[in-house]
């Protein structure tokens, strides 16, 4: 379904996860995402229209269809998308992760391997620097990480905004073709890391509010700046923003 010039994906969360199997960028943006960057960042609007799956994750997107649009559409956030992804696909030597630090890097694979049963070496773990807003990324030494193993499922949990632009350099330049997936803080939630989102809250759309409760100062300018995003569906609706 065509909304903001995005193909968000229509189906079931089991369809998402078999669909993304065969390689390919799978992205979940946020409401904040789509209400900003997608309205002035290049990388972040062609990394969107690049990628295999975009999941319908806003909340404010999928209540603005209900509500105003034509046809309504099923909401998979990233973190009901990688639970199933996770939960169905063994990642024993396989799986290779991108992490904003080392402290979340521990605490996240600790409880990867406590949970799922499978380990994960410190090769195949990288802790990302901080990248420069809005441009086109690249990061070679991520690249050459990757580039020495031979893996299936590159799991990238930064920031929305930033994820996307890294998961569009890997898809344009890893030689294979790995599933690149683009959950931001969907493996915090499930570690403890951040707020657990329980699945009453994420089914209905208040894993934003419970985030707001956590930590006002950290989220709630962010979150009232996504409600731009009610003004650009009812002025643009299936159409594209010009870019900022």
């Amino acid at each position: 379904m065509r909304i903001l010039g995005v193909d968000f994906f229509k189906g079931t969360v089991e369809e998402a996860v078999e669909m993304s199997r065969d390689g390919g960028l799978v992205v979940a943006p946020s409401g904040p995402g789509l209400a900003n960057d997608l309205t002035n960042s290049e990388a972040y609007r062609l990394s969107l229209s690049e990628s295999k799956i975009v999941l319908p994750d806003s909340g404010l997107l999928c209540l603005w269809l209900k509500i105003f649009g034509q046809k309504s559409i099923m909401r998979i956030s990233g973190l009901k998308y990688l639970k199933f992804f996770l939960d169905s696909t063994d990642l024993q030597g396989v799986s290779f992760w991108v992490m904003p630090d080392a402290s979340q890097a521990v605490a996240n694979i600790s409880w990867l391997e406590k949970e799922y049963k499978f380990s994960i070496e410190a090769k195949s773990v990288y802790h990302a620097p901080i990248y420069s807003p809005k441009v086109f990324l690249e990061d070679h030494d991520l690249l050459a990480k990757i580039e020495s193993g031979n893996y299936k499922y590159i799991f990238i949990q930064l920031g929305g905004g930033v994820q996307e632009r890294l998961g569009l350099y890997l898809l344009k330049n890893l030689r294979n073709a790995p599933i690149i997936i683009c959950t931001g803080a969907a493996l915090a939630f499930l570690s403890g890391q951040q707020i657990r989102i329980p699945k009453w809250a994420d089914k209905y759309y208040l894993g934003w509010f419970l985030r707001c409760l956590s930590s006002p100062s950290m989220y709630l300018p962010r979150y009232f700046g996504a409600f731009r995003l009610f003004w650009l569906l009812f002025r643009y609706g299936k159409e594209s923003h010009p870019l900022s």
